[in-house]
């Protein structure tokens, strides 16, 4: 595998369509990706199989962060394409810590930071 993200890296999980390691570049203690074992070129390439497989492996990832490092919160991030951000093909699972971020509301949309917050909540 040529990928950065995987090379030399220890598998937490494994199952028949997918693995699990920790992101070599964690964003969070416990960031970790979810890998195809079969190339796709993003989360819509999964075939329904595959689907519900990746739900059922970020279940038992989430129990294992659980677990390994109780953050209480978590994001769930599917890159597809290049204009999302995507650049190699995995998921991110990112666990959150209560106060590891000033202003955490607006989660995923934080991607376009001018748009993270919504129009009604300004305070």
């Amino acid at each position: 595998m040529s990928c950065p993200f995987c090379i030399n890296q220890t598998t937490l999980i494994e199952s028949e369509l997918f693995f699990v390691i920790e992101d070599r570049y964690p964003v969070s203690k416990g960031h970790i990706l979810l890998i195809p074992k079969a190339h796709r070129t993003d989360y819509f390439a999964l075939t329904s199989k595959e689907k519900i497989a990746l739900s059922k492996l970020l279940e038992e990832a989430k129990l294992l962060l659980d677990t390994l490092h109780q953050p209480t919160g978590y994001n769930i991030g599917f890159n597809c394409g290049e204009s999302a951000g995507q650049t190699i093909f995995h998921y991110h699972l990112i666990p959150r810590y209560d106060g590891d971020v000033e202003h955490p509301r607006g989660g995923v949309r934080g991607v376009i930071p001018d748009r993270k917050e919504y129009p009604f909540a300004k305070e």
